[in-house]
């Protein structure tokens, strides 16, 4: 049960996490078009997470008592810190690479294209 509960708390994490994200994206995420669709479902995803920690709660409550859900409370807290400190760093900086990247092969792209021109131009004069 403690196991499911984890990984419980670190699906609540990673979909505040994409909430986060979703609302800021990257401006090549942006240009896919897929910002939309990812809005919607992480707002489905989290209708139904609310109607699950609801009932998890009473559940829980009910069995162990009101203590036990505050013990819940902490111990995701915890979980979603030490999960957000370790992966998300990482994603943060996949997605920092790949924009800068990105950004470069586009800038080089028209640095490279300007250079052509003005050599085409250089050669006819």
């Amino acid at each position: 049960m403690s196991s499911q509960l984890s990984k419980w708390a670190g699906a609540m994490s990673d979909l505040s996490y994409a909430e986060q994200k979703n609302k800021n994206p990257p401006w090549w995420k942006s240009l896919g078009g897929s910002v939309e669709a990812d809005a919607l479902e992480i707002f489905t995803a989290k209708r139904q997470a609310a109607s699950m920690r609801e009932e998890l709660k009473n559940w829980i409550s009910f069995q162990m008592g009101p203590s036990a859900w505050e013990e819940l409370v902490r111990t995701e807290g915890a979980i979603r810190k030490m999960k957000k400190d370790q992966e998300y760093k990482k994603a943060e900086m996949l997605e920092s690479i790949i924009t800068w990247s990105i950004t470069i092969a586009i800038l080089l792209l028209g640095v490279g294209v300007i250079s052509i021109i003005f050599y085409v131009i250089s050669l006819r004069g």
